[in-house]
């Protein structure tokens, strides 16, 4: 059997496919992972994947492209040149796999599952419907058992075997602060996460902050002469060597989370609920949710805050941070 696995968002969204993925793995003699340009460096890390399609999906990111009749055409010929008797076809809770589903068909995928509220007509063969309070993974995990892919003995996210990152961070421990995330509304601000660099430096830490190539301003600002400065340094198979050696990982609801939980590494998650933690929260690791998940934007959505202040994660301070690091890692 060979079969195909879709994931059309972001790089922490194909992290959190991966357990699926090992599932259908482990019964598939070939695994093709069709996921966004966003999700791709995460896909290249994920174990069980043979191949990777990549492709920009006009109903998924934050800035979709348009519609166009020849991209399309060429994708599916794509799928179908990979031979896929079977896809899985991952969403989140308020998305649809129909526009994926018909892609699969018209590109003739014999069986397709999917999670779906609406009417799939004839273009899914196993419509399951999501358990309401489930974690992404457990959510996908659970297709993927409906489909007839039997859950691994372990679920928690894994990735390749990160590189040595020392010639990056130097020797001895050391905790990262990752100060940007994929929305404004779900980062912690500048000025606060430069706080807690000092007081986690002064609480004996050494603190590396990570960030992309486009964050080099911001991970300059917050490390200041307290933190090193890591902003622009790290591709995703670096980041996830720098993650692995932690103690702590302090992050908002953004993909280094979940790559520090696929590493092994625990978590303070800066938690913004416009989306549920119960269902984004890092898997599989010690974590610290830090931030007011009743706060008014809570299951909301919005990609930047529509309360003045930003309140949930304002109110969280420096020294909330060093508590939650130090009791992660056993120290007082």
């Amino acid at each position: 059997m060979k079969a195909l696995v879709t994931r059309l968002d972001s790089f922490g969204d194909v992290l959190l496919a991966g357990p699926a993925v090992r599932a259908v793995a482990a019964r598939a003699e070939h695994v093709t992972l069709l996921c966004g340009p966003r999700g791709a460096p995460a896909a290249r890390l994920l174990p069980g994947v043979d191949d990777l399609l990549v492709w920009d999906a006009p109903w998924a990111g934050f800035q979709p492209p348009d519609v166009d009749r020849a991209e399309i055409d060429g994708l599916v010929g794509k799928i179908a040149a990979t031979g896929a008797d079977t896809a899985l076809v991952l969403t989140s809770f308020h998305q649809s796999p129909l526009p994926t589903a018909l892609l699969l068909r018209l590109a003739g995928v014999r069986r397709i599952a999917a999670d779906s509220e609406d009417y799939p007509g004839s273009l899914l063969d196993v419509r399951h419907h999501r358990a309401p309070h489930a974690h992404e993974v457990q959510a996908a995990l659970d297709l993927a058992e409906a489909a007839g892919f039997p859950r691994p003995g372990d679920d928690r996210l894994r990735v390749l075997p990160p590189p040595g990152t020392t010639h990056l961070t130097g020797p001895g421990p050391y905790v990262v602060l990752h100060p940007g995330a994929s929305v404004p509304a779900r980062a912690w601000s500048p000025e606060r996460s430069a706080e807690a660099v000092r007081e986690l430096a002064a609480a004996g830490h050494r603190v590396v902050v990570t960030g992309g190539p486009g964050e080099r301003d911001l991970t300059a600002y917050v490390a200041g002469r307290h933190g090193l400065d890591l902003g622009g340094r790290t591709e995703a198979p670096e980041l996830s060597g720098v993650l692995a050696g932690a103690a702590a990982v302090v992050t908002g609801n953004t993909a280094p989370a979940h790559l520090a939980a696929a590493v092994g590494t625990p978590v303070v998650s800066l938690f913004a609920p416009v989306v549920p933690a119960e269902r984004w929260r890092p898997h599989g690791v010690p974590y610290v949710l830090l931030g007011d998940q009743d706060a008014p934007c809570a299951d909301s959505r919005a990609r930047t805050c529509p309360v003045p202040g930003h309140p949930c994660l304002n109110t969280v301070t420096a020294t909330d941070v060093v508590a939650a690091v130090e009791k992660l890692t056993g120290e007082t």
